[in-house]
């Protein structure tokens, strides 16, 4: 006959911290039968559920690779021709021709580095970490760069229209202040790019400085960067040519309207290309602060958002040297005689192309640019 005390010895030290649990013994006098030997339920819904981004990366292999490789292509050839006919005809006369040339240095470093982030985006990181934090900075560098030149630009040609008068008193300075402020950009920008330096890692075969997608260092870089490189420009960027464009209305010349839509183009491809990454990069970094979200779909629904509008954004790269140089008449001139003197064109076309084009802006074609060329 088994009494109470030597049941407790015999069974498990397990199944009696279980009976201590939820009662599963029924005594009855002498006799000790087994009633109910259960487990409490386990909520599975409270364990976290790892998102499945498979379909995200497909997209990228090809979809990064295409674009990526576009880009770098575009802009290592227009970028490195702008780069020649500065170097080649000595064009360094005016301040938009010293951002002009900066710019392009930019453009280029930045498409430099396109290679390796194709090859972030379709396999694992085996570069090692250098490569990795090299690779953001130059990023990094770049694009502010850009984008403090771009609004230098916009700034040098409202005083040189806007304020022509103010402006020609100035102009024996000119050169000097272009190489000064021109030397302050890239130092900013460096310094900017300081948090890249530091906290760029290997996260999970990845080269990213961010930990994870609730990351707090995220919400700090990217707002930023929101700030800095697109706030900023864009509001030094609308005041300058709306002011311009007013001052070109009041203007009677012949050339204005040509003018109006070159300013036009300026900012459009700048909008087209920076607001909607922009936007997107917003809102990710709304949910970041909030600490991410659960929702897996919405999830790859962001990246793929943000895939895209970067790709947009980093078309920049290539665009800048058509917008910016190839458009003014005297630019493309040098342009076409450089390709004449490389033997990449004959003499009959560069005469065809030049003579016919040279009465229609004898009005506003300078010993340097055009006087209305952003």
């Amino acid at each position: 006959m088994t009494s109470v005390s030597d049941l407790q010895r015999l069974l498990p030290a397990g199944l009696m911290l279980v009976m201590n649990y939820r009662p599963c013994l029924s005594l009855n006098g002498e006799n000790t039968t087994i009633m109910d030997y259960s487990f409490p339920s386990v909520d599975y819904d409270d364990f976290p559920v790892l998102c499945v981004k498979e379909s995200n990366r497909h997209f990228r292999l090809w979809f990064m690779s295409t674009f990526y490789s576009i880009i770098c292509f575009l802009g290592l050839a227009g970028n490195l021709l702008v780069i020649l006919t500065f170097f080649y005809f000595k064009r360094l006369k005016t301040m938009t021709d010293v951002y002009l040339l900066n710019l392009s240095f930019a453009d280029l470093l930045f498409a430099l580095s396109l290679p390796f982030w194709a090859a972030n985006s379709m396999a694992e990181w085996v570069l090692g970490l250098l490569v990795c934090k090299a690779m953001h900075t130059v990023y990094k560098v770049s694009f502010f760069s850009s984008m403090f030149l771009l609004s230098s630009i916009s700034v040098d040609r409202y005083f040189a229209i806007a304020k022509a008068v103010s402006a020609h008193r100035h102009r024996s300075r000119a050169m000097f202040l272009s190489k000064v402020s021109s030397a302050v950009i890239w130092v900013m920008a460096l310094i900017f790019s300081i948090p890249e330096m530091k906290y760029t890692t290997i996260n999970n075969n990845t080269c990213t400085p961010y930990s994870s997608n609730s990351d707090r260092l995220r919400v700090s870089l990217q707002a930023s960067q929101i700030v800095l490189a697109f706030a900023l420009p864009l509001l030094v960027m609308s005041f300058c040519y709306s002011s311009i464009v007013q001052t070109l209305c009041q203007a009677r010349n012949f050339e204005r309207n040509k003018a109006i839509k070159v300013i036009l183009a300026v900012v459009a491809v700048f909008l087209v290309c920076q607001v909607p990454y922009n936007l997107v990069l917003f809102w990710s970094t709304v949910v970041t602060a909030k600490g991410g979200t659960q929702d897996c779909n919405y999830e790859n629904r962001l990246l793929y958002a943000t895939d895209i509008t970067q790709c947009v954004a980093f078309l920049r790269c290539c665009l800048n040297p058509f917008v910016y140089a190839f458009i003014g008449v005297k630019f493309r001139h040098d342009l076409l005689k450089l390709l004449k003197d490389f033997g990449c064109m004959s003499q009959e076309r560069f005469f065809r192309y030049t003579c016919g084009r040279r009465r229609s802006s004898a009005a506003t074609d300078t010993d340097t640019t055009t006087t209305f060329s952003p």
